[in-house]
């Protein structure tokens, strides 16, 4: 059952927000979404300055509402990957244009074309 279905929303927008929205979320879902299929500590070394916890928590979350995809493999060590679902895949336009929107608007307000190499996510 996701988390988000028994929650009320007062439109569209804001349910979009509440499954992608916050620091960690689109990060996880660019890197699952370009890279494909990533093990825990592959996402960690991927995203600079989230906690382990916070991963985790991140992950659970979009697992919850149906996004990505969590596989345990029976070995030893436990293999865990993570991929998107089908719905999350649905996301990547969304995800696509966010980027090329932070690009454009870096360039013409900010000044800048593109971010400092450490902290682009392209």
């Amino acid at each position: 059952m996701s988390r988000t279905q028994d929650k009320l929303f007062n439109c569209e927008k804001e349910l979009t927000l509440s499954v992608i929205g916050g620091k960690w979320k689109m990060l996880i879902l660019w890197h699952l979404g370009k890279e494909g299929t990533k093990r825990f500590g592959e996402l960690k070394s991927l995203i600079p300055g989230i906690t382990q916890r916070m991963l985790v928590n991140q992950l659970r979350e979009l697992e919850e509402d149906l996004i990505v995809k969590r596989e345990v493999y029976p070995v030893v060590p436990p293999k865990v990957e993570y991929s998107l679902t089908e719905q999350g895949e649905t996301l990547m336009p969304i995800l696509d244009s966010m980027y090329e929107w932070g690009k454009n608007y870096m360039g013409n307000v900010l000044g800048n074309e593109d971010l400092p190499r450490s902290k682009s996510i392209k």
